[in-house]
């Protein structure tokens, strides 16, 4: 592996000398399962967040047996993947109807996302450094500014306590797939390490049906090439992390994850049919939680997304260098959290973000920062919980912008509970949809929304179940303007929606049965007025069924998404579909799982972007060595 040292080192050093709140502020391993941090930036009781939110853990993750990140979130509440012929291929994750680039997504508190594309690259993230995953669903930009209008993804890599253990995971597939994992971490004294690596590689699926020449194809769709041979993918990626306690006090830990892929995908001498990425994050924390009223944490962190791009002609045998886009995300802050009385907590905090890309393509503007503070309060008295924030965010291009939130929440008997929280949201317009030479307007305003969430759940001993209705309106929504060949705050949008979920044990067997239906209207005056929101299926749904038997755990996972367009105009319809996986595993001794699993075991052929296939019926066959620390 070539993990070029001295990129991952400087960070890593500099990140140490400051801090981080929310990576730190997770609680205890023997407690993740149960308490979420990305909805308030402290810790909370999952059951008593005023926010839909979902917790995703090494448990769920290992039992899924799914081999990427996009696939593991597939069909969960409020959530639709769009992707673009198969693994390692680029990927849309839709919240609740909402843009792709309305998305947050952190990685152990580290802000992530290329500052170009407005997006994360989920395909790059591999499945295997993850701990835990904590989706929030609704606006959270009053605690974390630009992007999160549909919602917040945290990723939390892997964690170590108690003895020291290693581990390793190894497996192999259809289309070529092979997988392979190692890692050791565990505790020492007052200190915590850790440290894994992961390899996958697949030859792949044709990624596009082939536009070139197709009268069926309109003007920008598909691939504008016909290359009908497998598109490959490779992921090498590195996971380190560590951390001391000082005193009872004073804790400072510090993550690094980066991955290096090698993406071959169908495209033209001008855009490149290969890519070259990397996708890392590098953080530190420095945390005080004694017996006082207030808690400190500062952390300081530095994300990159880099692409190299190449055209490979498989007839010439050449590849030539095509173009290069690298961008770089500084990010620092400052939490401090008063517990002003039992059950009432004020936060206060500032973040600062400084965003820098370098580009063989020339833009007109290439850096730009973000100063924010932001104040929270949570409370409560008897049956009923409050939580309000606000604000300001000071950038550099758009000036200020402030944005809040409300919630209230009411138990009622039997472990009922009543929320209702709004949000204000707002997104910063990307470096390509402002300075992209002949492909952009630097004159673009932020996307602004307003959202309203109202739900009720509850649960007992070995059940749980919950239902949320929202409604979200977003002015100035950036969309290509065909008058002007341009991006232009042309567009609004109304999303209303409603998920649920039930997640309960019948007969024996565990189900968890996620639901959700949003409309993403086009409200804009003129030829799309009414129309659906382009790429987004309005129905999702997924269940999950597991039983163990002994050594045995066998299970079963359904994927459905309703139809959807894939252009504004709503021309371009593409079906529903459903999948089936059937998964088995077989403990061959406590530390040892043999695992299988066949996914669209009725090899169902269907599109989520025009043009682009999909897989059809693959099986996987791994050994998991993971003994109890």
């Amino acid at each position: 592996m070539s993990f070029r040292g001295p990129r991952l080192t400087l960070p890593l050093a500099i990140a140490f000398v400051f801090a981080a709140p929310d990576a730190l502020a997770q609680p205890g391993p023997a407690d993740l399962d149960t308490v979420l941090v990305t909805a308030t930036r402290t810790p909370v009781a999952l059951d008593d967040s005023l926010v839909p939110a979902q917790i995703i853990t090494r448990a769920d993750i290992e039992h899924a047996q799914a081999t990427s990140l996009t696939e593991l979130l597939r069909g969960r509440a409020g959530i639709d993947i769009g992707n673009q012929g198969g693994p390692g291929k680029i990927s849309s994750v839709f919240i609740r109807g909402s843009e792709a680039d309305h998305v947050l997504v952190l990685v152990d508190g580290v802000r992530m996302g290329s500052a170009t594309a407005g997006t994360t690259a989920f395909q790059d993230l591999p499945v295997e450094q993850i701990e835990r995953i904590e989706v929030v669903r609704g606006p959270r930009s009053s605690l974390y500014g630009s992007e999160a209008i549909g919602g917040v993804i945290q990723i939390f890599t892997r964690r170590d306590s108690g003895a020291v253990t290693p581990r390793f995971r190894v497996a192999t597939g259809s289309n070529g797939l092979r997988e392979g994992s190692a890692g050791v971490g565990g505790g020492v004294g007052r200190g915590w390490f850790g440290a894994d690596l992961a390899y996958q590689r697949t030859d792949g699926i044709d990624a596009c049906r082939g536009t070139s020449g197709n009268a069926d194809a309109p003007f920008g769709a598909g691939c504008f090439t016909d290359e009908p041979d497998r598109d490959g993918y490779r992921n090498r990626s590195a996971n380190l992390r560590g951390g001391v306690r000082m005193t009872d006090a004073w804790t400072l830990e510090a993550t690094a994850l980066r991955a290096e892929s090698e993406n071959e995908f169908d495209g033209s001498l001008f855009g490149g049919n290969e890519a070259e990425n990397v996708q890392q994050a590098v953080g530190a924390t420095l945390r005080h939680a004694g017996a006082g009223r207030v808690d400190l944490t500062l952390r300081a962190g530095r994300s990159d997304d880099k692409s190299d791009n190449f055209f490979a002609d498989a007839a010439a045998g050449t590849r030539d260098y095509v173009s290069t886009f690298d961008t770089r995300r500084d990010t620092a802050s400052a939490q401090a959290d008063i517990r002003l009385a039992a059950a009432h907590l004020l936060t206060l905090g500032v973040d600062w973000q400084d965003d820098a890309v370098e580009s063989t393509t020339a833009f007109d503007v290439g850096n730009r920062d973000n100063t924010a503070a932001f104040v929270e309060y949570q409370g409560g008295t008897g049956r009923q919980r409050w939580q309000a924030s606000v604000r300001n965010d000071d950038n550099e291009q758009f000036g200020n912008h402030t944005t809040g939130s409300v919630g209230w929440g009411f138990a009622l008997a039997g472990g009922t509970r009543l929320r209702a929280s709004y949000g204000t949201g707002f997104k910063a317009p990307s470096f390509n949809d402002l300075y992209y030479p002949f492909f952009s307007n630097p004159d673009l305003r932020p996307e602004e929304s307003r959202s309203l969430n109202v739900g009720i759940g509850g649960g007992g001993t070995g059940w749980q179940w919950g239902v949320d209705a929202y409604q979200t309106r977003i002015d100035d929504l950036i969309s290509y303007d065909a008058a002007l060949f341009l991006p232009n705050n042309i567009e609004q949008a109304r999303i209303r929606g409603i998920e649920a979920t039930l997640r309960t044990t019948l007969a024996g067997w565990d189900v968890a049965t996620q639901l959700s239906h949003a409309d993403p209207r086009n409200r804009t005056p003129g030829a799309n007025h009414d129309n659906l929101l382009a790429r987004r299926a309005r129905t999702t749904g997924r269940i999950d069924v597991d039983r163990r038997f002994g050594s045995w755990r066998l299970g079963t996972t359904v994927n459905g998404a309703g139809s959807r367009y894939d252009n504004a105009a709503n021309t371009d319809r593409l079906g529903g579909h459903a999948t089936a996986d059937i998964r088995i595993e077989y403990a061959l001794a406590p530390a040892w799982t043999l695992q299988a699993r066949a996914s669209n075991v009725f090899d169902r052929a269907y599109e989520t972007v025009s043009w682009y296939n999909q897989p059809g019926r693959e099986y996987l066959v791994s050994v998991r060595y993971a003994p109890a620390p």
